[in-house]
């Protein structure tokens, strides 16, 4: 009922010491030189100019890191502004066309007239 393991082998050394046969050293292996890896990598580098220039001038690296950070931060908030812009203005056009055409629809000869002079003012006004 022993559950230890078996013992390994006991050897000799060539210099007069014992050891056992799993704990051998093992023999020094030659030095390998290293291989060297030639690695290629087709990819430009990313553009530096904005801040290579910067930093020439000698505006510091905080100035350039603001620039990074927040130069995106101004598009997407010109982007964001021009976008409500052109929707109001569609807004507005939808929205006079559509007085017009009530006032057409429902003033009877006066809407008409009056629908006729908003008309020739806004042709007198592109003419300008």
């Amino acid at each position: 009922m022993n559950h230890l393991p078996e013992p390994a082998p006991v050897v000799r050394l060539p210099d007069g010491t014992y050891a056992y046969a799993d704990h051998l050293p093992t023999p020094v292996q030659p030095a390998v030189a290293p291989q060297v890896v030639h690695q290629h990598i087709h990819q430009a580098p990313p553009d530096r100019t904005v801040q290579r220039i910067a930093l020439g001038s000698g505006i510091g690296a905080g100035t350039v890191a603001a620039g990074v950070y927040f130069g995106p931060l101004l598009v997407g908030a010109l982007t964001a502004i021009a976008a409500n812009l052109a929707l109001l203005a569609f807004l507005a056009a939808v929205l006079a066309w559509g007085v017009v055409s009530v006032v057409k629809s429902i003033g009877g000869p006066e809407g008409q007239a009056a629908a006729k002079s908003i008309g020739k003012a806004r042709r007198g006004r592109k003419g300008k």
